[in-house]
């Protein structure tokens, strides 16, 4: 039975260490390997991997009936899939720490927007103080009174992936039938499947936790050095968990190029091997776990360019009454937020790369907002609703340094919000 008071837990600076975590890159790798797949191929996979699938998980009744009703690929305002890293706390510590329980260290809300031509995803810290609604779980049938102020990774071990669910839509009012609970052991699948994912080192990482040890440069990770990339938080930024998520986009960014291209695109072994890897190491709400919905999202995303895939953190602040733990950034999350819940086409300003990530010194200068290095892109929100939700796109899959038509039309999110498009090719900072 899982302890849901709450115990000390390192800050999300550098201060102290930290227990381990759920990779972000098996929440985003994992939907968006699949998805990239053409939709006969993801047809056949996902009919032979759901048929022998253990179980599936079940959402509120609001979301189920979406998820029944609704085609993925047509919902008024675009679709919201929640995936969630779970730590099974199995061989994932950086320390000798006695933590029971299942958490979402993890949790990224995917929205594909209804016109197909923008992705977003938004990273929730796990140590972010939220609400989180009465809940039950579903392995015990033990209920958990509401709270207003709990830790974000404690609402899976409350209700499940239903909790965790509501909790978000709490957070940022929108709805979302779609979710996916995914183990860490994709990572080391999906990039081997790749034969390696190239990303760039700023500054050496040196992590005896991890036992991740990389000079400046380039290099080529697959396997347990991929894992333990993701893994590190001692050796990137700052040491804090918001660092980590920075140097994880990364890695994201330079792997979703890497599937995008005509290379592994035209690769139907690799392909498959991708779409497996996703698919063996996911339990899916029964509205996603359907063929149809699956090859929905094929027909959704293909051709999208990289440039319109936007990372995201959500905003958050350091809390006041405790600095092991962040609070919501209420004024900016709002401005976020509503751009969701508008389905407004967005970008990001030209210096919001987070805590341990920089632009790389070969890029193109291309970012998120479409403007050069050198140029300036507009910081200031505009009213979400000043803005079309939609626009043309470069139909291009969007390799390095693409750019998208689009940006031009598109609403800058305030500057204080952190994260980069998948085109941009940033390198991660070491401590």
């Amino acid at each position: 039975m899982p302890d849901v008071t709450r115990r000390p837990f390192a800050s999300h600076g550098k201060q102290a260490r930290r227990r381990g975590w759920t990779t972000l890159v098996t929440v985003v790798a994992s939907a968006l390997a699949v998805v990239l797949v053409s939709g006969t191929s993801v047809a056949a996979i996902a009919g032979a991997q759901l048929a022998t699938a253990p179980q599936t998980v079940q959402l509120s009744t609001d979301d189920q009936s979406t998820a029944k009703t609704a085609d993925i690929t047509a919902i008024k305002g675009g679709a919201n899939i929640l995936l969630i890293g779970s730590d099974t706390r199995v061989g994932q510590f950086d320390s000798d720490e006695d933590v029971e329980g299942a958490r979402n260290d993890v949790t990224m809300l995917i929205h594909i927007s209804e016109d197909h031509q923008q992705l977003t995803a938004v990273s929730f810290p796990r140590d972010l103080m939220v609400p989180i609604p009465t809940c039950t779980n579903p392995a015990t049938g033990t209920t958990y009174p509401a709270s207003t102020s709990a830790m974000f990774n404690t609402a899976l071990g409350n209700g499940g992936v239903s909790c965790v669910v509501d909790t978000v839509e709490n957070l940022t009012g929108l709805s979302i039938p779609y979710a996916g609970l995914i183990t860490f052991d994709g990572v080391i699948e999906m990039s081997n499947a790749l034969g390696g994912v190239d990303v760039c080192v700023a500054e050496p990482i040196d992590d005896t936790f991890t036992g991740l040890h990389l000079t400046a440069g380039s290099h080529t990770l697959e396997g347990s050095d991929a894992l333990a990339f993701l893994r590190t938080r001692h050796g990137v930024g700052d040491g804090s968990d918001l660092a980590r998520i920075s140097s994880q986009q990364v890695f994201l960014s330079a792997l979703l190029r890497k599937v995008s291209s005509d290379n592994t695109l035209s690769d139907p072994v690799t392909l498959y091997k991708l779409a497996g890897a996703a698919l063996s190491n996911m339990t899916l709400s029964d509205g996603l776990a359907r063929v149809r919905t699956l090859v929905g999202l094929a027909s959704a995303l293909r051709g999208m360019s990289t440039s319109n895939m936007l990372f995201v953190q959500y905003p958050v602040a350091d809390d006041p009454d405790d600095s092991a733990r962040v609070i919501v950034d209420q004024e900016t999350a709002h401005t976020l937020n509503v751009a969701l819940q508008n389905d407004v086409k967005s970008s990001l300003s030209d210096s919001s790369t987070g805590r341990a990530s920089e632009e790389s010194p070969t890029s193109s200068g291309t970012t998120s907002s479409g403007t050069t290095s050198s140029g300036t892109a507009s910081s200031a929100p505009t009213s979400p609703s000043s803005s079309s939700s939609s626009s043309s796109s470069s139909s291009s899959s969007g390799s390095s340094g693409s750019t998208a038509t689009s940006t031009a039309t598109a609403t800058p999110l305030p500057s204080s919000i952190t994260g980069q498009s998948a085109s941009e090719e940033t390198c991660s900072v070491g401590n």
